[in-house]
């Protein structure tokens, strides 16, 4: 049975476009961007896909860590309060996708679908390459006092204090 929270969490997911990058590479210098992506449920697994610019230093920095954050935020204009702004932090094994392979020409046809002609010049340059960005696990923050800790998936919330280190866990939510 899926929580009010785990129902929440993929509502407010679901009204994103963009994420926020969070890379670091092998010098550990952190980098952040941002990013359009295509989600996609790979046998229940959540899957986010971006098409990045090999020109941009997160590119590089995925290439040679295989790792990456994802931060999905709420929209300044619509928060009640900035400092408690709705938002979904993932923690990601991120994958190359090989060119003209039957996964890259199916999210090929997903960005199109979901960014309509907008796409179509981005996916023409010869720079641009496709990640598959695994989450392991998500913090969802609805507000103060309202972090969950859950799974890759957006499933088994875990009402926390804090996303620190010393971030306690409470009953599941």
């Amino acid at each position: 049975m899926v929580s009010g929270v785990e129902e929440r969490a993929r509502g407010f997911f679901a009204g994103r476009m963009t994420l926020i990058l969070g890379t670091a590479g092998k010098d550990s210098k952190p980098t952040a961007s941002y990013a359009p992506f295509v989600p996609q449920f790979d046998l229940g697994r959540l899957r986010l896909y971006v098409y990045t610019s090999t020109l941009s230093q997160h590119t590089s920095d995925m290439v040679d860590s295989r790792k990456a954050s994802a931060l999905l935020l709420e929209d300044e204009q619509e928060a009640k309060n900035l400092f408690a702004r709705k938002r979904i932090t993932f923690s990601c094994d991120a994958r190359h996708v090989v060119s003209q392979t039957y996964e890259w020409l199916y999210m090929m046809d997903r960005f199109r679908g979901r960014f309509g002609v907008d796409f179509d010049p981005i996916r023409a340059l010869g720079d641009f390459v496709l990640f598959r960005l695994e989450p392991t696990e998500a913090v969802y923050v609805e507000g103060f006092g309202q972090a969950y800790r859950m799974n890759g998936d957006l499933y088994n919330p875990v009402h926390i204090m804090g996303t620190g280190p010393g971030a306690k866990a409470h009953e599941p939510a």
